[in-house]
């Protein structure tokens, strides 16, 4: 049977032979606007949903982890940086908040002293408090990073609170990494 037969006894099909390429690139261009890299945070002292080495914790040396940062959106201009754990028996306890850091900041290294903006952790502290959970119990402590379009005019030693109110409207994109710890 030839195509032109074929045609006849199917109208549809012919239009379906000169829609279907442009179904098919618009449906791949609709797929890719929703498959994204996504920003992205790591560590090289433990993979997400690991263990949590000793040595970042409050039985440890109690210093911050390395973390990696990749896949900033383009237009980012700073990072912020929250640490917490949601398994607290009072609800969700804050280890560690950083902002104003660079969008050009590839990462964090162990232990580095930070000189960008931090604030009060719920043990009442500046800086970072490591994991320390009731004896007994697994907790998740999760690192997360966000991108914002700007600097925040925020003071040293603001809280949590603070922080996310003053990056309200400001997020480009947002990365977590999750290690636990028990003790």
């Amino acid at each position: 049977m030839e195509s032109e037969t074929v045609f006849k006894l199917f109208p549809d099909l012919k239009i379906m032979k000169r829609v279907l390429p442009l179904i098919l690139i618009l449906s791949l261009l609709f797929i890719g606007c929703f498959e994204k890299n996504g920003m992205k945070v790591t560590s090289e002292a433990f993979k997400d949903g690991e263990f949590i080495p000793e040595k970042y914790t409050c039985d440890g040396e109690n210093i911050n982890p390395p973390l990696n940062f990749s896949n900033v959106p383009e237009k980012a201009k700073s990072l912020v940086i929250i640490m917490e754990d949601p398994d607290a028996p009072g609800g969700t306890f804050t280890h560690w908040i950083v902002w104003n850091i660079p969008a050009s900041v590839k990462g964090i290294k162990e232990g580095e002293n930070i000189s960008y903006p931090q604030g009060r952790n719920d043990f009442g502290k500046i800086g970072y408090g490591g994991p320390c959970p009731p004896e007994g119990s697994v907790h998740r402590y999760y690192f997360k990073v966000y991108a914002l379009d700007t600097f925040l005019d925020l003071q040293e030693g603001s809280t949590k609170d603070d922080l996310i109110n003053a990056m309200s409207g400001h997020v480009l994109d947002k990365a977590a990494l999750m290690g636990k710890y028990e003790r």
